[in-house]
């Protein structure tokens, strides 16, 4: 599905999951299909695939104690722009393992400029610096900043702001601080950690 959409995007078909990097795939699906797909990568020795041409900007993040970054990568769903609760459900899901599993503290993305307003509005990243040519898929792409720390202050002032019936961002329709713990345990559980792809399986919305 990762290529057939980005092919369909200008981007190229021969993209990989890399296995040589830490990785985490998260599937969301209904009874019978795959609707969408994201990878976690946590950093380490082989580093993120955003250090190809942001490793300037990452270096300070990854040299400061106490900062661990991970990288959102491989985002792909079957057909045009999803649905807000099946976008929520899937982040709030990364975000939950990222954090519990491997103590993440900076979550960065690479996006087309385009999308860049998006990813702004929806989920609060922070663009870092200016596009550049990402070789990869022969497009350009912009470096965005999420501190994890931010996400359940988010989440709460989303919560209580019920001014407008159509949700502004997706943090209000994140899972409730008690469903999100019950899922950390589920996620970091042993069994859950043997396999590096991890599915959630939802209705069709």
């Amino acid at each position: 599905m990762i290529n057939r959409r980005y092919a369909w995007r200008g981007y190229g078909s021969h993209h990989v999951v890399p296995a040589h990097r830490a990785t985490a795939t998260f599937t969301a699906s209904d009874d019978s299909n795959v609707l969408g797909t994201v990878t976690l990568v946590v950093d380490s020795e082989a580093g993120l695939a955003a250090d190809a041409i942001f490793a300037d900007q990452l270096q300070p993040f990854r040299e400061t104690p106490g900062r661990k970054i991970c990288e959102l990568g491989k985002l792909a769903f079957d057909a045009g722009m999803p649905s807000k609760p099946l976008l929520a459900a899937l982040f709030h899901i990364v975000f939950i393992y990222g954090y519990h599993h491997h103590r993440c503290t900076d979550l960065f993305i690479e996006v087309n400029p385009r999308h860049r307003r998006f990813y702004e509005a929806m989920l609060g990243f922070t663009p870092i610096g200016t596009p550049r040519t990402n070789t990869s898929v022969a497009a350009p792409s912009q470096l965005m900043w999420l501190e994890i720390s931010s996400i359940r202050r988010r989440i709460e002032a989303a919560a209580l702001d019920g001014s407008d019936p159509i949700p502004r961002s997706l943090y209000a329709l994140f899972f409730s601080h008690g469903d999100a713990l019950e899922l950390a345990e589920q996620l970091t559980s042993d069994r859950a950690t043997q396999d590096a792809r991890v599915k959630l399986f939802l209705p069709a919305f």
